[in-house]
């Protein structure tokens, strides 16, 4: 099954999508996130609006918004080798994946209030001069869970959304030198859908660990980048088996696979060189396509205001000094 979010005069709606392109509305004030724990109730779902629809529309008429409008929790992780390397190499040509990064699928938490729609606008952080996408395909889970094991993860998950990871690749570089992070360079948007798909549906397609399916960004209309979705090196099961441990997933967490190979400008940089591609500015349009995911089409915007206010350490020697220059 696939299924959008959209928008009425009303609010916000949920609809499947059939072979036709038409998008058949389940009844009001039901979320999608509501039907996720259980894969019955899900497909029920899908079944009674196919059946019997509240309203039908043209995809394509319809302002879409992310499937799952406010995930509790949003992680992103790396797990397509390739991307990995390739951003190393900002660090020297010699450079490569770290080993520990083998050892255990890594992520991070990104911010769930910055979700956005597969065809809203995103603004430039406040402070970026290097802005960049990432393309990567997030896993949505369904029942919630604690220290699962990886043959139990699998079955956790209620299904994919195409994601795109904004990034302010200089505010980011800057505070990982702090060793924490990233935050800042991650947390001011994040694009999920157009749709959310069930795993059943991606079956015929399954490969390695994950699916047989391309994976394509383009700027402005051209191409920079192509990988296919199961060159992952590790598991959306792994993933989520190691991110339960000690704690718990939640139904409509969002799990980003990382960026796919060629899936972003710093991985450019890294293997061409700072020069391969300029960061994006406004006027710039982003692409991202995943096969039977949808495509993603975004413009970006004006740079958002930094509010003023020094924000350096009181115990900084340049923090103290007189306004306009330093001791």
């Amino acid at each position: 099954m696939r299924f959008v979010t959209y928008t009425e005069s009303d609010g916000d709606r949920v609809g499947v999508l059939d072979a036709e392109d038409l998008v058949h509305a389940l009844p009001p004030g039901i979320r999608l996130i509501d039907l996720l724990d259980d894969p019955q109730r899900l497909h029920n779902a899908a079944d009674n609006a196919l059946r019997d629809p509240r309203a039908v529309h043209p995809y394509a008429s319809l302002r879409l918004r992310a499937p799952i409008p406010q995930p509790p929790t949003v992680r992103d992780f790396m797990t397509f080798e390739s991307h990995v390397e390739g951003v190393a190499r900002l660090g020297g040509p010699e450079a490569g994946p770290p080993e520990q990064w083998y050892e255990a699928p890594a992520f991070y938490f990104t911010n769930p209030y910055a979700i956005h729609g597969p065809q809203d606008d995103v603004r430039i952080p406040p402070g970026c001069t290097r802005f960049d996408f990432e393309l990567e395909v997030a896993a949505v889970i369904g029942r919630g869970g604690r220290d699962l094991t990886v043959d139990e993860a699998e079955s956790h998950i209620a299904g994919y959304v195409l994601m795109n990871d904004w990034s302010a690749r200089d505010l980011q570089f800057a505070e990982m030198q702090v060793r924490l992070g990233p935050a800042k360079g991650k947390d001011s948007a994040t694009t999920l859908g157009p749709v959310f798909v069930t795993p059943d549906e991606l079956e015929p397609y399954r490969a390695g660990n994950a699916y047989n399916l391309r994976m394509t960004a383009a700027v402005n209309g051209t191409v920079v980048g192509e990988d296919v979705w199961s060159n992952m090196a590790f598991s959306y099961a792994q993933m989520i088996a190691y991110a339960s441990r000690g704690t718990e997933v939640r139904t409509g967490d969002i799990f980003g696979s990382g960026t796919c190979g060629g899936g972003c400008l710093a991985e450019l940089w890294g293997r061409h060189g700072v020069d391969a591609h300029p960061p994006l500015v406004p006027g710039d349009t982003v692409t991202l396509s995943v096969e039977h995911l949808g495509t993603q089409t975004c413009r970006v915007t004006e740079r958002a205001e930094r509010p003023a206010g020094d924000l350096r350490a009181t115990s900084h020697p340049h923090a103290l000094a007189p306004h306009g220059g330093h001791r």
